[in-house]
């Protein structure tokens, strides 16, 4: 049974259709910006950045990477200064984050406990798919999940196949309870898409949600508000999600009842 956080007529607000989430479809007209006039804005954020920022780290992902820039221009619609004053913040945080420093050995001690994945493949959107077992939280570790969660975006990210720029969550409801409700954490997950990784989380589509989860999530959904690119990502998980397959690898046996995956 594919999950339900309610009955489908009452979810309208916050169910996002189960197709492609390209990102480009948020942006406004003003990002069909011509590639010339876009490059101009890239050097006029560069500048700016050089200017008034020049401690921020440069390279990959620092105030020089022009293809970081774009993408945060057009998430801020072209507008100059918005688009510097949200780089700073995301260049800032990964720098005290220690993003770059992220690797394998770092988050072992998490990622053993299979609370949350890199699926090892695409699904029929071709974005990456990140899996969560939310049974498997527990508030208290927030630390070592707040790197595992990281550490997967940035590994989701470089699997990006040409022409998708954004990925899907599927969240495992099974098992879970108030024990596992974090709050916190997902604050820390609404500031890590919205601020750090805009317009990079195309779904999130969560499995047979229990009755336990709806009161929890009643708590969740105004927070959503403060994070407006956020607000229509959540959704069911239905066959059409991913491509059937009879020889479903067993480590995702909980989609027996709706769907298998592409092997």
């Amino acid at each position: 049974m594919a999950l339900r956080l309610n009955n489908p007529s009452s979810c309208r607000s916050f169910v996002a259709p189960l197709v492609s989430m390209n990102s480009s479809r948020s942006f406004s007209v003003r990002s069909q910006l011509n590639t010339s006039d876009s490059h101009k804005l890239v050097l006029e954020v560069k500048e700016k950045l050089e200017k008034d920022h020049h401690s921020l780290p440069v390279g990959k992902c620092g105030r020089d990477d022009e293809e970081m820039i774009l993408w945060f221009l057009k998430d801020r619609k072209f507008s100059v200064n918005e688009t510097v004053s949200k780089l700073t913040k995301a260049i800032k945080w990964r720098r005290e984050f220690g993003v770059a420093e992220l690797s394998e050995d770092s988050v072992r001690s998490a990622a053993k406990t299979g609370k949350s994945y890199l699926h090892d493949f695409l699904d029929v959107h071709k974005r990456p798919v990140m899996m969560v077992d939310a049974s498997k939280h527990i508030p208290g570790e927030s630390v070592e999940d707040e790197k595992l969660c990281v550490y997967l975006i940035e590994k989701a990210l470089s699997r990006l196949p040409e022409g998708r720029n954004d990925i899907l969550t599927i969240i495992d409801l099974r098992g879970f309870g108030t024990k596992n409700a974090d709050l916190k954490f997902v604050t820390f997950l609404f500031d890590v898409f919205y601020y750090y990784y805009p317009k990079r989380l195309g779904q999130v589509l969560f499995v047979e949600a229990p009755f336990v989860f709806k009161p929890i999530w009643q708590l969740v959904k105004p927070m959503l508000k403060s994070y407006a690119s956020l607000r229509n990502t959540c959704g069911y998980l239905l066959p059409t999600t991913v491509t059937p397959n009879s020889s479903a690898p067993k480590a995702y046996a909980f989609f027996k009842y709706c769907v298998q995956f592409v092997i």
